[in-house]
């Protein structure tokens, strides 16, 4: 299915927001943040993306295909190579890629396709080959950002890879906007309810018909 120029131009507001507050902690975490090109454990196993975020990356590769087919096309054999992988034990239908979201479903989940490298990952250079189209939690994954903890109250948590040196103090003055996830839930809502939308998917299974 190929995304549509609305749905992509809902999200900017959220896209800008949220690339103005990487770049502030970016800019206050110096050499606390690891990331950088090259780098990309966070790019290994599978995790469940919006179905924003997957409109928004097949138009990626739909700008890709137009000025440079030669990736584009690496990026389509990559999401056939990984859906033979995860289509024998995909938690979900199999059919829509639309995970399922039941319990059983959910503990299937976490030990599901801990190794599978993301398809729009260039193995060659460790880079994202639709880097401006990538989803929410790729572009705020790695600074301090609030996550709901068990005790209901909230947790600060980073990539394993940076802040290792950094007191709680330091790490908490680098903390991302935290009303982005509110914002992105809001704009997730609305976007599933223009297009009947529900549930999520995967990078994989978002590509595989773009």
């Amino acid at each position: 299915m190929k995304s549509e120029q609305q749905p992509i131009a809902m999200s900017q507001p959220l896209i800008q927001i949220v690339d103005a507050a990487l770049a502030s902690s970016v800019a206050r975490s110096g050499s606390h943040l690891a990331c950088k090109p090259g780098c990309y454990q966070c790019c290994i196993g599978v995790f469940p993306i919006p179905h924003e975020d997957a409109a928004r990356l097949r138009e990626g590769l739909s700008l890709l295909q137009q000025t440079n087919p030669e990736k584009a096309t690496s990026i389509h054999t990559r999401v056939q190579q990984s859906l033979a992988r995860l289509d024998p034990w995909f938690p979900g239908d199999r059919a829509t890629g639309i995970l399922s979201e039941d319990y059983e479903a959910a503990i299937l989940f976490e030990e599901f396709a801990n190794d599978e490298p993301c398809p729009v990952l260039d193995p060659a250079t460790g880079t994202c080959d639709l880097y401006a189209s990538r989803p929410i939690l790729c572009r705020t994954f790695g600074p301090p950002m609030r996550t709901p903890g068990d005790d209901r109250e909230t947790n600060l948590a980073t990539c394993e890879l940076c802040y290792i040196h950094a007191s709680t103090d330091e790490i908490a003055a680098c903390e991302l906007d935290s009303t982005i996830p509110a914002l992105e839930a809001a704009s997730n809502q609305a976007f599933n309810a223009a297009h009947h939308l529900q549930g999520e998917t995967l990078i994989a299974y978002a590509l595989r018909n773009a």
